[in-house]
């Protein structure tokens, strides 16, 4: 988790000094908060990943005397052929349109993006005794 850390302080440190440079030179109030909100996003993910870290065992990319087999198997499970994002997508894009086009879309689209969510939730669940 050493590099995550490292990218998302980095980002968070960056994003600081831009937005006081920017608010600075340009005086503007929505771009200064969409750059300070960024920089809290990027701190935020960076203390998340570094509590995670300190949680964890090493992983063999932590570790310097680490061989390269190390790193090998299972990953963990990608879900290999599953419509729900396409779903949960083009929700998301109706409700962005609701909001330039109208609250009555805004709405459709917050139906179809519960369904989505839900869907993705428990595509793999299976009630008890089927299979």
């Amino acid at each position: 988790m050493k590099a995550e850390r490292n990218l998302f302080v980095l980002l968070a440190v960056f994003l600081g000094g831009s937005t006081i440079v920017y608010w600075y030179t340009s005086k503007d109030p929505t771009g200064t908060t969409a750059l300070a909100l960024s920089a809290g996003l990027g701190a935020l993910i960076g203390f998340y990943a570094f509590s995670l870290g300190r949680r964890m065992d090493p992983r063999p990319s932590d570790r310097g005397d680490a061989d390269i087999a190390e790193g090998a198997g299972e990953l963990g499970f990608f879900s290999p052929h599953s419509w729900w994002p396409l779903i949960a997508a083009g929700a998301s894009a109706t409700m962005f349109l609701g909001l330039v086009f109208g609250w009555w879309l805004f709405i459709i689209g917050a139906a179809f993006q519960i369904v989505g969510v839900v869907g993705m939730l428990f595509q793999y669940e299976h009630p008890t005794g089927s299979h």
